[in-house]
């Protein structure tokens, strides 16, 4: 019981830092004002990650694309790492820290928005995949942990969760997404 209740502390913990950051709190609407420019000026918006991160990618991404809060058109956002042919053709052809910066080379284009996730900030495969993007004029944005790591050299934008705890940090990321997928979908799609 000691230990439930210690991760729940932690979690919480981890939210009221975000909550007492301002200057986190304004790049989080930043960054949902600008996907929902893009958006609005027929961009996408990418997402990349790894393990746990991938799995956040592919949630808010979904999110965006299928629905979030009400019944509205669908948007163009996608996780980079679900063509498992692809995946696997690039890291057996050219090495794992290649999978992203290829799918880049070749579907991004200037004003697209690319969102890596990575609790680290030092995944290589994401590193490099914003290297590319930094060539093609592809907006960036880094969702980190508290360092930002090597990640935050070459991010437009840095979403950096006040916490060196992996799992507080997820759990940060998918919060921190789901405001952004909220803010989108009412800038885009007003209830009146």
């Amino acid at each position: 019981m000691d230990l439930i209740k210690l991760s729940i502390e932690n979690s919480i913990a981890t939210k009221q830092h975000i909550l007492d950051n301002p200057a986190l709190l304004d790049n989080i609407s930043t960054v949902a004002d600008v996907m929902t420019k893009a958006l609005r000026e027929g961009k996408r918006i990418l997402w990349c990650g790894n393990g746990g991160s991938a799995a956040d990618a592919q949630h808010l991404a979904a999110e965006l694309s299928g629905r979030f809060y009400y019944e509205r058109p669908p948007l163009n956002s996608e996780a980079l790492h679900c063509n498992t042919s692809y995946l696997t053709a690039v890291a057996n052809d050219y090495g794992y820290d290649f999978i992203y910066s290829r799918m880049i080379d070749g579907a991004c284009h200037a004003g697209d928005v690319l969102v890596g996730i990575s609790t680290s900030g030092n995944s290589n495969n994401i590193y490099n995949a914003f290297r590319k993007a930094k060539e093609l004029g592809v907006i960036t944005v880094a969702m980190t942990g508290e360092n930002g790591g090597k990640m935050k050299e070459l991010a437009d934008f840095l979403l950096n969760v006040p916490s060196t705890d992996t799992p507080r940090i997820q759990e940060s990321h998918i919060m921190i997404g789901h405001i952004i997928c909220q803010i989108i979908e009412a800038q885009l799609f007003p209830r009146v």
